[in-house]
């Protein structure tokens, strides 16, 4: 399964360089690429609001 980004997200850009396989875009809140995610965890724990989880 794996992660998507919840409204929650407050674009503060601490999960993007935490992607290794690079699958977070920026925008108005931050998007994970769904078929490039490896289901890692990464990104969510230094997520300060726990926006990604797992889908």
């Amino acid at each position: 399964m794996a992660f998507f980004i919840e409204d929650s997200c407050i674009a503060c850009g601490a999960c993007q360089p935490e992607c290794p396989v690079d699958c977070i875009t920026e925008g108005d809140i931050y998007v994970i690429d769904q078929d490039a995610c490896i289901d890692c965890g990464a990104c969510a724990n230094v997520c300060p609001t726990g926006a990604p989880v797992q889908q």
